[in-house]
């Protein structure tokens, strides 16, 4: 569903930054990540939610956003 996928499956957070929920076993787990291009999902990292995510974690996800925007090649795999 890509950008279209919203609460309670996933949800904006800010700054191009989003966040997909899982639960498993009363664990809340989030997955942030950002689109590239049309359609492409990249994920920056996961983390177990205990309230809010935090501005911290937020704030990783953007640096990494922003790095990965600069060279998308450099972050990208390429099987040989």
């Amino acid at each position: 569903m890509g950008y279209e996928l919203r609460r309670p499956e996933a949800d904006f957070l800010r700054h191009g930054i989003y966040e997909l929920r899982v639960s498993l076993r009363g664990v809340h787990h989030r997955i942030l990540y950002f689109f590239h291009g049309a359609s492409a999902a990249v994920v920056s990292h996961g983390l177990v939610k205990e309230q809010v995510v935090s501005s911290k974690e937020i704030d990783r996800a953007v640096e990494r956003k922003k790095r990965f925007e600069a060279n998308p090649s450099k972050h990208t795999y390429q099987e040989s």
